[in-house]
């Protein structure tokens, strides 16, 4: 018997449309429905595309309820009155940035033209199922469950991910060969992209913080992703053992240990000691082993590179 699991937004936005009509049908409005409809309409992802999403509609409903009453009395309350309608009402609403509340005005354009008539009191019940039907959404859209307990499970395995390449790449300088497949550089890509997505969320919940470290923890990642993508061509085409590949697999061991204590200053300074001592070593004698220590020493670079990131 297969599970039906209801989300955090469906439960909200269930909540949400009720309590609109509830509150639009005890003022005894007409059309209370429509409150429902435009809360429906609004519950969004975060409080920043709720806070975006409501404000484009509000303006929209009001331009769509003031512009529909004058376009229709001018031309009358006929069908074809929509067509001529909808050809100046979006570009108007493209125009000004509102076209995310093109359905939502078309809710109350729907009332103008059932009631056909203008009188205070219908702008006023109009107004106020407007006023509480975006109001709602906002109101329970602006509460958000934390996501930190998530983010920071995705840190702690892209982390271990990245750590697992370095160690794949040091064993390969080290040992001349792995059985490494390189299903963990996949998956980091994978994480850093799911993790991203969230960090933008969680920055779009957070509007009053400043700095998103989230957002730029994973900005940091991604550039230490696309460094060992770089990198690995460079190792794979090192087709011997040689002492220096080895000094390298030992220093990526060491920067691939987060848990070391090891400052990025020391890092360098190990990474720069290892490159002058290989500058004292005779020069290569065969074109053989010349690619595999210019393999080598693009793969330094890169590694300064990645400690720069660090």
């Amino acid at each position: 018997m297969m599970k039906m699991k209801i989300g955090f937004r469906t439960l909200k936005t269930a909540v949400g449309v009720s309590l609109s009509i509830l509150l639009a049908q005890l003022l005894q409005l007409e059309y209370y429905s429509a409150a429902g409809i435009l809360t429906l309409l609004c519950i969004q992802k975060s409080r920043k595309q709720s806070t975006q999403a409501v404000i484009s509609r509000f303006f929209a409903c009001l331009s769509g309820l003031l512009f529909s009453s004058l376009l229709f009395v001018i031309i009358g309350y006929h069908s074809y009155s929509f067509l001529v309608y909808l050809l100046l009402f979006i570009p108007f609403c493209v125009r000004f940035r509102m076209q995310e509340g093109i359905a939502s005005s078309s809710v109350i354009v729907m009332h103008v033209y059932m009631h056909q008539g203008i009188e205070p009191a219908f702008f006023l019940n109009e107004f106020m199922v407007i006023l509480i039907g975006l109001g709602v959404a906002l109101l329970v859209n602006w509460y958000m469950p934390s996501i930190d307990k998530e983010l920071n499970r995705r840190k702690e395995e892209v982390d271990r991910l990245i750590a697992v390449i370095l160690k794949e790449m040091a064993a390969y300088l080290k040992e001349g060969y792995t059985l490494w497949d390189g299903k963990e550089l996949l998956q980091l890509g994978d994480e850093l992209q799911q993790a991203k997505r969230l960090a933008v969320l969680d920055a779009e919940n957070n509007l009053l913080r400043k700095t998103n470290s989230y957002e730029h923890y994973f900005d940091v990642k991604r550039q230490q992703y696309e460094i060992l993508e770089r990198m690995l061509p460079f190792i794979s085409r090192i087709s011997v053992k040689m002492e220096q590949g080895i000094r390298i697999g030992d220093f990526i061991l060491e920067v691939s240990d987060s848990s070391s204590g090891r400052s990025t200053a020391h890092l360098r300074e190990t990474l720069r000691a290892i490159r002058e001592y290989h500058k004292l070593l005779p020069l290569p004698e065969t074109r053989h082993e010349f690619e595999n220590r210019a393999s080598l020493y693009a793969v330094a670079n890169e590694l300064e590179r990645f400690i720069h990131t660090m």
